[in-house]
C-alpha cells in the first residue's frame, strides 16, 4: 500500500495541468472549492459529489464511556462529527485497487 498523501498542492497542480489555468489561479480555485465545502458542512448541510461520495455532519448525544485501563466510567459530551460515505463507484474502484 502506498504511503503517498494527496495534498492541496497536488490538487492545484492537477488543475494546472488538466485545465490550463495558471498555478496561482489553480491554487485559488482549489481553495475556493474546499472553503465552499467547509462552509456548507459547518452550517449543517450535506456535500454530495457524484461518483465520489457524501460528506455529512452528525450530532452525537452525550453518553457514558469507560476508561479501558482503569474501568472508570467517564462522561462523553455531545458533539458534532464529520462523516464520509463513499459512492458505490468509489467503493468498487478502491476495492479493485491499482492494477499493476
Amino acid at each position: 500500500m502506498s504511503e503517498k498523501t494527496l495534498t492541496r498542492m497536488d490538487l492545484s497542480e492537477a488543475v494546472f495541468r488538466e485545465v490550463g489555468l495558471s498555478r496561482n489561479e489553480s491554487a485559488q480555485l482549489v481553495e475556493a472549492v474546499l472553503q465552499h465545502m467547509s462552509d456548507a458542512l459547518a452550517s449543517g448541510e450535506q456535500v454530495k459529489i457524484s461518483s465520489f461520495g457524501t460528506f455529512s455532519v452528525r450530532d452525537k448525544s452525550a453518553r457514558v464511556g469507560r476508561n479501558p485501563k482503569t474501568g472508570d466510567e467517564v462522561p462523553i459530551s455531545p458533539r458534532r462529527v464529520l462523516t464520509f460515505r463513499p459512492s458505490h463507484l468509489m467503493r468498487d474502484r478502491v476495492a479493485a485497487g491499482k492494477k499493476k
